[in-house]
């Protein structure tokens, strides 16, 4: 009896790309599932769940992000200094005046695995507030969806 054998991507065979993403006017969840997807691998037909298949990912202007509702001023992000008592919070609005990257990395960061696998994709992601990025040796060919 003829069985069909499953394929599975070898990490040293998965041909990373480069994507641009410009985050202007984007809604930051949904921005985040399309990054995530690529990330892992998922929009490609070699997607393999435990292995590191996924592109990397330049996302430029991230400080134009938008949020639906109100979470500018209800959504909270938390952070623990390591001391007893250290727990500091800042509402999205803040976050957006010091640190606008951190917005996209931690929703990204929410939907990858919680192991080393999704720390591992975690790296190939480059977030930049301003629309100048460091990656233009790569080459990053736009991403569009």
């Amino acid at each position: 009896m003829y069985t069909e054998k499953s394929f599975v991507l070898k990490p040293a065979d998965a041909d990373k790309k480069w994507h641009l993403i410009d985050a202007t006017d984007k809604v930051v969840g949904r921005l985040a599932t399309e990054i995530a997807n690529v990330l892992r691998g998922k929009n490609s037909p070699k997607y393999t769940p435990h292995t590191d298949s996924g592109d990397f990912v330049v996302v430029i202007n991230a400080e134009k992000v938008k949020f639906t509702g109100n979470k500018w001023n209800d959504k909270v992000y938390y952070r623990h200094t390591g001391y007893a008592g250290g727990l500091r919070e800042r509402t999205a609005k803040e976050q957006l005046e010091r640190k606008p990257e951190a917005i996209l990395m931690n929703a990204v960061k929410g939907m990858l695995p919680k192991n080393s696998l999704g720390r591992k994709q975690l790296t190939k992601l480059k977030v930049f507030a301003g629309s100048e990025h460091a990656h233009s040796a790569q080459n990053p060919v736009e991403y569009k969806f």
